[in-house]
């Protein structure tokens, strides 16, 4: 299980290929969190396809049904891609 503590509560059974497509999420400049969190801070999600990668940065980015009026995300969301892992290299 490699570190899972609570398998059940994975979204998705976790895949044993190459995840070569990613979204990079960081905090926008001037956010507050930047002070807690650093100001180089990120988290990079990997996934097996650009259709998947894509998916999950809509859910990722989208206005949530708990949001109120105005509210956006405030974070930054990237594509990124390892070259490397998606070319075959």
């Amino acid at each position: 299980m490699d570190g899972i503590v609570a398998p059940q509560n994975m979204r998705r059974a976790a895949s044993q290929g190459p995840k070569p497509y990613g979204v990079r999420v960081s905090l926008p400049p001037g956010d507050p969190f930047r002070k807690i969190m650093g100001a180089e801070w990120h988290r990079t999600h990997w996934f097996a396809t650009v259709a998947e990668r894509d998916a999950e940065l809509a859910e990722m980015s989208r206005r949530h049904e708990y949001s109120r009026i105005g509210d956006r995300p405030a974070l930054v969301f990237e594509k990124v891609e390892n070259l490397a892992a998606s070319r075959g290299l």
